[in-house]
């Protein structure tokens, strides 16, 4: 059995130790949002937060998460919308929406530890592949939800 939290929920999974930890979320735990992308770990649609940093999880071996805590799209805004995912629907971003998961995860790590990225930093932290181009919105959304989620002075 491998233990884990995912969205704050204890688990235990009883799968081979080297499934991807996207294949565990999606078979063995019905949490669908996580898309798979490319399986080589480069589009990064399937990323999720372990123990709060963005990482690709198609080729993550879920043994070697045992014991971390895992966020993904669905625990993301569980309550509320997180500010990430309003500026997202403001900003109109997704075309066809499936890297989007995966954007937004990076995203809200990106903005939990630098909360007023430059575009610098956007475009070191967000190595997300968007088949449709939406650059210029994810960029604006990601300046709109820091400002969303910095209190005003």
């Amino acid at each position: 059995m491998i233990r884990l939290t995912v969205n704050g929920e204890a688990v235990e999974l009883d799968c081979d130790p080297d499934k991807p930890l996207l294949w565990a979320l999606r078979e063995d735990l019905a949490l669908t949002g996580t898309k798979y992308g490319c399986g080589i770990a480069q589009c990064r649609a399937c990323t999720v937060h372990v123990d709060g940093r963005a990482m690709p999880s198609c080729q993550l071996p879920v043994a070697r998460v045992a014991g971390s805590s895992i966020t993904t799209i669905e625990g993301l805004g569980e309550t509320a919308l997180h500010p990430v995912q309003q500026a997202w629907i403001s900003a109109n971003v997704p075309q066809c929406g499936y890297c989007q998961p995966g954007m937004i995860m990076a995203t809200a790590a990106l903005l939990a530890r630098n909360p007023s990225p430059s575009d610098a930093d956007i475009d070191n932290a967000i190595g997300n592949l968007c088949r449709c181009g939406t650059y210029p919105r994810v960029r604006a959304a990601i300046h709109a939800a820091a400002a969303l989620a910095t209190p005003p002075a």
